[in-house]
């Protein structure tokens, strides 16, 4: 049996545990991973591999995720790609920033396979 690939998916995530785990779930679901384990390098590889999506962590050192989806909003390389934050913050007030910031869809941790995928759905047009 063949896997089908639904599209290639940017995971910036600073902890080595959480990163596994999303690209286990997304590489099962059949998507094509980009790992990036700070935002700095998440700017690099979603300029030179264009992934159809980008899931990121809030709290990084050096950058935050908000400011990561500003600066992918600036940059029109990467202006369109869908942004989905995977936060463990859960207040209303991060949710309303991070669309000001230019986020797509917003995800708490933990959060389980199904509604990671769904939320990934939902932003690809």
């Amino acid at each position: 049996m063949s896997l089908i690939l639904l599209g290639t998916i940017l995971i910036v995530e600073d902890s080595p545990s959480e990163l596994e785990l999303m690209s286990h779930y997304l590489k099962e679901s059949g998507y094509n991973v980009i790992k990036a384990g700070g935002a700095k390098e998440a700017l690099e590889k979603a300029a030179s591999q264009k992934p159809d999506v980008i899931v990121t962590d809030v709290v990084m050192p050096e950058m935050s995720g908000f400011e990561l989806c500003r600066s992918l909003r600036k940059n029109p390389i990467t202006e369109k790609v869908p942004i989905v934050i995977c936060s463990s913050k859960n207040q209303e007030i991060d949710r309303f920033w991070a669309r000001k910031q230019g986020a797509d869809a917003y995800i708490t941790k933990p959060y389980t396979r199904a509604h990671l995928l769904h939320t990934i759905k939902s932003v690809v047009i």
